[in-house]
This record gives C-alpha cells, sequence and structure tokens, in this order.
C-alpha cells in the first residue's frame, strides 16, 4: 500500500510536477521533457519517469524505429493531478514577486 506521504511526496517533488505538466499537452518524447524540466540531469529524468511509470501516472511508449523512440504520456490520473498542479503553478507565478519581496522584509528583521 502507498502512504498518503510517500504519493504527497513522489507527485509533489520538483521533477515530478515539471515532467507531469510539461506532459499535459499530449504524449512527449525524453528529449523534449529534458528541456522542459531542464536543469533536470538525465539520470534524474530516467529515474523520475520510471517512478511516475510504476505509479500508473505515465504511459511509456516504445516504437520500433532506428534509433529507437519513446514517448511519454499522461494517465487519465494523471490529467486529474496535472488540473491541480497546473493551478498551483499558475498561482506560484502569480505571487512569484509578493513571496520575493515577504522573504527581503523577513531577512531584514532577522539580520
Amino acid at each position: 500500500m502507498c502512504s498518503f506521504e510517500d504519493l504527497v511526496d513522489r507527485v509533489g517533488s520538483k521533477w515530478s510536477v515539471g515532467i507531469l505538466l510539461a506532459a499535459a499537452g499530449g504524449p512527449i518524447r525524453f528529449g523534449e521533457l529534458e528541456r522542459a524540466v531542464a536543469p533536470i540531469s538525465r539520470r534524474m529524468l530516467t529515474l523520475t519517469l520510471r517512478n511516475l511509470e510504476r505509479d500508473g501516472l505515465l504511459v511509456r511508449t516504445a516504437y520500433p524505429t532506428v534509433p529507437p523512440r519513446v514517448e511519454y504520456s499522461l494517465t487519465p490520473m494523471a490529467f486529474e493531478l496535472q488540473a491541480a498542479l497546473a493551478a498551483l503553478a499558475s498561482w506560484a507565478r502569480r505571487h512569484q514577486a509578493d513571496v520575493a519581496a515577504a522573504r527581503l522584509r523577513y531577512d531584514g528583521r532577522t539580520a
């Protein structure tokens, strides 16, 4: 059984959020994901993709071409999650400057 904490850690990680948001537009290839969630390392991207696939959030489709082509797509469960992640990302963009200003005020008081 997957604990609540484990699941929130998995889907809330920096790399998972970026990957799930990047894959929301439809099937996406490894290289496209690598660019979309930069500066992720190839190893971390591979591990995160495997974990998201294992958790049932991504589907990996390999095509028998030369060179091999692999695409990742969101599952229906991930599409449901993606709406919440998109709202969180939108909130973060809107309040980025507010948080930066609050940090400066706080740091000025505690220095």
